[in-house]
């Protein structure tokens, strides 16, 4: 399960909007061995594409060098589907090389007819994608 404050879902939706049309994607960090995804870090979709998105290779190496420095984990990757449901692609199956990370994918489409938005959340190892609940709270 993830579980994650409201003000960090808040934000991943907000950026997820905000990149809308292109796909928006970003990290969230936490205490290394924690699990608790704290340090929202928005990046730039180096694609700008509505139907891919990549991380700029100088902002990845920036990113994995602060969380070296700061001992954190990347607990939560994150990007957005701008005309499907949220549910991983095959490409972003590919993608996924971090075993420990939850993989969240934000719709800003309304696929369901329950709203603006989907926020779903994944497992995403040696390929098999397991979905998992999503747990808001207010603080840790």
């Amino acid at each position: 399960m993830l579980t994650l404050t409201q003000d960090l879902y808040d934000r991943i939706v907000a950026h997820a909007r905000r990149d809308h049309p292109d796909e928006a994607c970003g990290v969230v960090a936490g205490p290394a061995g924690t699990g608790r995804p704290e340090r929202f870090v928005p990046m730039l979709n180096a694609a700008r594409s509505p139907t891919f998105y990549e991380f700029d290779s100088k902002d990845l190496l920036k990113l994995y060098r602060e969380l070296d420095d700061r001992d954190e984990d990347p607990v939560i990757v994150y990007h957005s589907h701008t005309a499907t449901e949220a549910y991983p692609s095959r490409t972003d199956v590919t993608y996924a090389n971090e075993p420990g990370a939850h993989y969240v994918v934000v719709s800003t489409a309304d696929t369901d007819g329950l709203g603006e938005f989907q926020f779903r959340s994944y497992r995403i190892v040696d390929g098999e994608i397991t979905e998992e609940e999503v747990q808001v709270v207010e603080a840790y």
